[in-house]
């Protein structure tokens, strides 16, 4: 199901650039909000914040975001939440919620809530 759902955003997304694209004009967001709750694959770097031992705060991560440095994020650069922030014309990259320098502004467009190692199995916790 979530597939389907992934798709549908995709397509919804490539038809709004391409009608963008044919008419040359910016289209103003009308998504004044994004938030992501979730695991590694939109953890943006909640981590660093955390006593954990799953954390993604050094190389190889992180080597083709801007900047060439790690970042939390468990990926070589953007996220996918990054990706569907930009695409929606909310923000670049979503910041995590935990870090400190968070400002009021990314709070009203949007964060990051996700954590690497969450599951649904309370072993999780004990091991990480």
């Amino acid at each position: 199901m979530g597939y389907i759902s992934f798709a549908m955003f995709i397509l919804a997304y490539c038809r709004g650039k391409c009608i963008e694209g044919a008419n040359n004009v910016q289209v103003k967001s009308k998504v004044p909000t994004f938030l992501t709750f979730r695991d590694s694959i939109v953890d943006p770097g909640n981590n660093n914040f955390l006593p954990t031992i799953a954390k993604a705060n050094h190389l190889p991560y992180g080597r083709d975001f801007k900047g060439r440095q790690p970042t939390g994020r468990f990926c070589n650069g953007k996220i996918a939440a990054d990706f569907i922030a930009a695409g929606l014309g909310v923000k670049e990259t979503v910041p995590p919620y935990l870090d400190p320098k968070l400002s009021t502004q990314d709070l009203l467009t949007g964060v990051s809530f996700a954590t690497s190692g969450t599951g649904y199995d309370n072993l999780t916790t004990a091991v990480v």
